[in-house]
């Protein structure tokens, strides 16, 4: 029995899903800087959730969506003189390189906003004849902007477990907008000046940032879906706006079935975010620890609890990652050494099932692991046990296999971007370039970005 915390219960509940079929929608990165590993994170976890549905005989439709327009978006790519679809491209190309490198199984559906913008017009159109949006001026374009009028759901904020008035009391009204109340939020905004925009009924403008997940959800997965993902930060206003806009529209209650959210990354006090530039990409992660090395830290931690980053237990990671890949591929004759794999099978079901446990789960693989080396020491043959290893490390995303020369030369792969950094200062760019060159003979590919200079290996 697969249990999780529902977030809109806030009780534990039985998985019980809806149809043959489990129907799961996170949400996705807003492509306008490296993703950090406050991400992984987040991704780890609901690649870990699709995983074991997997592993214990559910299909998994699964759908993630990329938010390719966004104020931060169109400010960063004027201000590098970029396009905001060659930003974007830039972006999720990295990101896409990223989650491959974290063994994270691609979604079924990758919708991008800017190309359900027709469907989110028909939704925001129904919201308007029910009563539950308005059009309004706006003083900061010639065209309108469309609210959703909060008051008419009489039960918005019970994903957040608020009340109306606390939110009526807590909202405000930014410079420009002309709401009924202040904590009515914008399903369109009316286009500026020099900013993608799309005809609509209500003028040239371009969707708000929450009708997208409602539209994409609602085409891809039909109006009521078992799981909802994201971080917990996602909680409000994000997700609790998209069940008032989803269950106006559709009349279908309730909207998710299973709200699973997971806490953040913090940096000291402070949650990692783009926004506060306190984070550690994704990239970087990888090459200091590699895929195994960054998912199991990651994993170290409940996925409802905080994980604070460290170098020393980012690096102790790496290190269980190598003990596990040591027990699991060390040659040996067959068999299974009289380990009772039966009850390690059941420790580690026992585990998942209990709101994804994934630091009880790795106890077991690691249990496992000092068997298996145990009993080759005393000559017995495990290559069964390990193929058993293999195979539930594998359910919590863990390839174990060799690393990459990359990874063990990393101080000095480092150094060398460093030292490229100091020549391309001082304008040495015939000795940056040949630097880059010998990276790149080593299938080492240097990315130049705002942030500074990643690697990653080909």
């Amino acid at each position: 029995m697969i249990r999780f915390t529902n977030t809109l219960s806030r009780q534990v509940e039985e998985f019980k899903p809806e149809g043959d079929t489990v129907t799961m929608y996170v949400c996705g990165v807003t492509p306008y800087d490296a993703s950090h590993i406050g991400h992984a994170m987040s991704y780890v976890v609901f690649d870990n959730v699709k995983r074991y549905l997997m592993w214990k005989g559910f299909a998994v439709k699964h759908v993630q969506n990329f938010t390719d327009i966004d104020d931060r978006i169109i400010e960063r790519a004027n201000r590098l003189k970029m396009t905001t679809d060659e930003l974007v491209e830039k972006y999720i190309n990295m990101y896409c390189d990223d989650m491959r490198d974290l063994n994270i199984i691609p979604p079924d559906v990758y919708p991008y906003a800017t190309r359900e913008v027709p469907e989110m017009i028909e939704i925001i159109s129904g919201l308007i004849e029910k009563g539950y949006a308005y059009e309004a001026p706006s003083h900061l374009s010639e065209w309108s902007d469309v609210y959703y009028r909060v008051s008419a759901k009489k039960d918005y904020g019970k994903l957040s477990h608020r009340t109306q008035d606390s939110l009526m009391a807590g909202a405000r009204v930014e410079s420009g907008e002309e709401k009924e109340t202040p904590a009515d939020f914008a399903l369109w905004k009316g286009a500026k000046k020099d900013e993608p925009s799309w005809d609509s009924p209500w003028g040239k403008g371009r969707p708000g940032w929450h009708i997208e997940c409602s539209a994409m959800s609602l085409k891809y997965l039909g109006e009521r879906i078992d799981i909802h993902g994201g971080g917990e930060d996602l909680i409000f206003p994000h997700h609790e706006n998209e069940i008032a806009q989803t269950e106006a529209y559709s009349g279908a209650v309730p909207f998710v079935r299973y709200w699973l959210h997971n806490a953040w990354v913090k940096m000291g006090d402070e949650k990692m975010s783009k926004s506060l530039g306190n984070f550690i990409t994704i990239r970087d992660g990888l090459n200091k620890v590699g895929g195994d090395g960054l998912r199991l830290w990651v994993m170290t931690s409940h996925y409802r609890k905080p994980l604070s980053f460290s170098e020393a237990t980012l690096e102790a990671a790496k290190n269980g990652a190598d003990r596990l890949r040591t027990a699991a591929r060390t040659p040996s004759e067959p068999g299974d050494g009289g380990i009772d794999l039966n009850t390690f099978r059941e420790r580690f079901a026992a585990a998942m099932d209990d709101d994804l446990n994934t630091p009880q789960a790795l106890a077991v693989l690691f249990d496992l692991a000092k068997e298996i080396n145990r009993c080759r020491d005393e000559g017995k043959g495990v290559a069964g046990a390990q193929a058993f290893l293999l195979e539930i490390a594998g359910v919590l995303g863990l390839k174990l296999e060799e690393g990459g020369a990359a990874i063990e030369a990393a101080p000095f792969v480092d150094l060398l971007v460093q030292i490229r950094t100091e020549l391309r200062a001082a304008k040495q760019f015939a000795l940056s370039d040949r630097i880059r060159d010998g990276l790149a003979g080593l299938s080492i590919t240097l990315e130049d970005g705002p942030q500074g200079t990643t690697w990653k290996q080909d």
